[in-house]
């Protein structure tokens, strides 16, 4: 199982999954993801029983990324436990993920080898996922619908689009330039 060799702190608060993913959301390995869809704790067995179903399937046929790591500890008390006597031991590792996280790459085997593959890993996976190919010559980047508008195609409230990074950089040219008039 993944977890870290050592931490600073042995607990940690619980936090929030707010909004989207803003870092790891790029395919920046392989050539093609599985990318999250909604936000979750991903536990290291989780991670691990994803990782052998791909790499089962493609047969060694190419090369797989984790790109998510269990760094965050969860607690949970023993059954029949009553309240109070402080916070429980570390159960186990989590990683915290939000939707367009990149947590996969694979590169090496068929476009249809890798799909199956990575379905095989969604469903290991707590959440709903997708599968993504990088685009040629730019990097794939997840990313919510507020971009969609400024690119100008129409979508549905809460829906995300595949869009490549030129994509972006020409989206927020033009909101800069639009910007720069209304002053």
């Amino acid at each position: 199982m993944l977890m870290p060799k050592r931490t600073k702190y042995r607990k940690q608060h619980r936090g929030r999954m707010r909004g989207q993913a803003v870092r790891g959301n790029t395919i920046a390995f392989g050539t093609f993801a599985l990318v999250a869809m909604e936000p979750a704790w991903i536990t290291s067995r989780q991670i691990e029983a994803a990782r052998i179903a791909m790499t089962r399937h493609i047969k060694r046929g190419g090369k797989v990324w984790i790109r998510i790591f269990p760094d965050k500890p969860f607690t949970k008390k023993p059954l029949e436990q009553r309240m109070g006597k402080g916070k429980a031991g570390v159960e186990g590792w989590v990683c915290v993920v939000k939707p367009g996280r990149v947590m996969f790459e694979m590169e090496g085997p068929a476009e249809e080898v890798a799909k199956e593959a990575m379905r095989l890993a969604m469903h290991k996976m707590p959440i709903r996922c997708k599968f993504m190919v990088k685009a040629a010559g730019a990097p794939a980047v997840a990313v919510p619908a507020d971009v969609a508008a400024a690119t100008g195609e129409e979508m549905a409230p809460g829906a995300e689009m595949e869009v490549t990074a030129d994509q972006v950089i020409e989206s927020e040219v033009a909101t800069n330039e639009t910007e720069g008039t209304q002053e």
